[in-house]
This record gives structure tokens, C-alpha cells and sequence, in this order.
């Protein structure tokens, strides 16, 4: 299979359910990758099908500091020459979450430099380097619930909000560069972190079982990211794109 030879793929958040199969699709496909993740251990793992160093690196980043991600850009520049993907899967929320009137401040900061911040810098440091390669594609992740009331997660919802928001933006901004910006919003994705959290919370289980054919599995997250990175979607940008087993219509 090789509907991604040729491309350069720089994958945030490599070492969490979606991105570890997002990784694993993109080698499949033929791609050279960079898994990325605060963990050097689990970045290198997802990356572990990789037949060797010349398909394959794992970086230590740590996405809402900018010199970091700058390091991390330059080092899979040096490493493969270029960069023509963007994969920002890095975030999550936690249970601190809550209503505005009530979530802790610090919550607020931690999604925000998680989630939307970690995707601004990736974006800073990563898109003159996909100018440069004569275009690519940027793939941010937002979630179903930037896009649908759901109480309790204000911290969240304004993070992934501000993710769909300015793939918008982003997606005007480069086009005359040849450049696609376009989003993910997953519905319930079962990630080890949240099957560990669907037992335990009542308004998880509520929401799931909105969810028309089926939680997904990280595997239908990585196909979708599989075809907007690849020239298949030469032409779709600025597209908020639901995995969200008909979540949002229900």
C-alpha cells in the first residue's frame, strides 16, 4: 500500500491511541514519520512497526513550549529533509473539567496550551517548512464536542472550539501555498484513557449511547487522516470532518 510514499509526516501526540494508529497507517501507507510526544518512550513505541531509522524517528517534545517545537521541527527536517504533513493529535481532557462557574483556572490553561496552544506552535514552527517542500497538508484535531453542547467540559470545549476555529483561518491563510488545513472532530474514541473513564462517568455513558453505529476505534480516526493526508484530498480544506458515529445529528 502506498497511497502516502513520498510524504513526510510529522505526528504530535504519537503516543496516545489515535495518534499510535494514526503512526502505524502512515507507515503502512508508505510514508516516512516522526512521532512526537512528551514521552520519548511511548513516541518511540508507536513507531515500533517502523522497519528501520530511515522510515521511522521519535522525538521528546513537549508541544506547548515553542523552543521545543521548533527543535522538533528542525530535527525531522534534518533527519528526513522536509516536512510536507502536520498531524497535531496532541490534547485531552481530564477529569478536573467542569462548568465554567466551576472548573479550576489552571484547568483552563492546561487545555488551552494542550490543545489549542500545542496546535498554534506546531503550525508556527511546521507550515515554512511545508511552504518550502511546495505544499502539504495540516491535519488539526478538534472533537464532537466543539461542535455540540455537552455540560461539564467548558475547559475543553473552548480549547477544541478555538482548534476548529482557526483550521478555518489557516486553511485561507495557505492556500495560495498549496497548503490544506483541515480538522477531525472524533466522537467517543475508545483510547485506553477513555475506556478506563466510560465505566466510571455517567455522562460518558450517556453520551455513547447517542452514538448511532458504535463508539469508535482509534483505527477509524487514522483512515480519515490517512485520506486527508494523501493527494486524494487535493482540494478539500478548511473542513471541520465528523467521525462521530452520527453523534452531532442525534
Amino acid at each position: 500500500m502506498s497511497r502516502l510514499k513520498g510524504k513526510i509526516a510529522f505526528v504530535t501526540g504519537a503516543g496516545g491511541g489515535i495518534g499510535r494508529a494514526i503512526c502505524q497507517q502512515f507507515l503502512a501507507e508508505g510514508a516516512l514519520v516522526a512521532a512526537v510526544d512528551i514521552d520519548a518512550d511511548v513516541a518511540e513505541a508507536a513507531v515500533s512497526s517502523a522497519h528501520s531509522q530511515a522510515t521511522a524517528i521519535a522525538l521528546q517534545c513537549d508541544v506547548g513550549d515553542s523552543a521545543s517545537m521548533r527543535t522538533a521541527i528542525a530535527q525531522v527536517v534534518s533527519a528526513f529533509g522536509s516536512v510536507n504533513v502536520l498531524v497535531n493529535v496532541a490534547g485531552g481532557s481530564t477529569p478536573q473539567d467542569g462548568p465554567v462557574t466551576d472548573a479550576p483556572e489552571e484547568e483552563f490553561w492546561r487545555a488551552t496550551r494542550l490543545d489549542l496552544f500545542g496546535t498554534f506552535l506546531c503550525c508556527k514552527h511546521g507550515i515554512p517548512e511545508l511552504i518550502k517542500a511546495g505544499g502539504g497538508s495540516v491535519i488539526n484535531m478538534t472533537s464532537m464536542l466543539a461542535l455540540m453542547g455537552v455540560p461539564g467540559r467548558d475547559c475543553y470545549t473552548a480549547a477544541k472550539g478555538g482548534v476548529a476555529a482557526i483550521t478555518r483561518s489557516m486553511a485561507v491563510e495557505f492556500a495560495s501555498h498549496s497548503i490544506r488545513v483541515n480538522a477531525i472532530a472524533p466522537g467517543i474514541t475508545l483510547t485506553d484513557r477513555v475506556k478506563a473513564r466510560i465505566d466510571t462517568s455517567e455522562n460518558m455513558k450517556k453520551l455513547s449511547s447517542r452514538h448511532l453505529l458504535g463508539a469508535a476505534e482509534p483505527l477509524d480516526i487514522a483512515h480519515l487522516a490517512v485520506y486527508l493526508a494523501s493527494d486524494e484530498s487535493r482540494i478539500v480544506t478548511g473542513q471541520v470532518l465528523q467521525v462521530d458515529s452520527g453523534v452531532t445529528i442525534n
